[in-house]
């Protein structure tokens, strides 16, 4: 079976695209993932600074929470991971 070059071309372009979609996908999640957990420490801060007897409440929240955040971003990157190893 004759390859036409167009086919050849088409299936190279899919693959860079494929390669280059997954790379900003994950970076996305990436910074996603950052700016989330930033947010959530900033919001903890001031909730300590306003209530100072529930701090210790307001830190575990905090950290169940962000452990959720970056479960979300595992699970994204291992979304793009597989896209671009598909």
């Amino acid at each position: 079976m004759l390859l036409s070059t167009s086919m050849i071309l088409q299936a190279a372009a899919t693959s860079v695209f494929g390669i280059v979609g997954a790379a900003i996908g994950a970076s996305i999640v990436a910074i996603a993932a950052a700016y989330g957990i930033g947010k959530i420490g900033k919001s903890a801060m001031e909730s300590i600074a306003r209530q100072p007897e529930a701090a210790g409440d307001i830190r575990s929240a905090m950290l169940i929470i962000g452990a959720f955040v970056e479960g979300v971003c595992l699970f994204a990157v291992v979304v793009c991971l597989l896209a671009l190893f598909r």
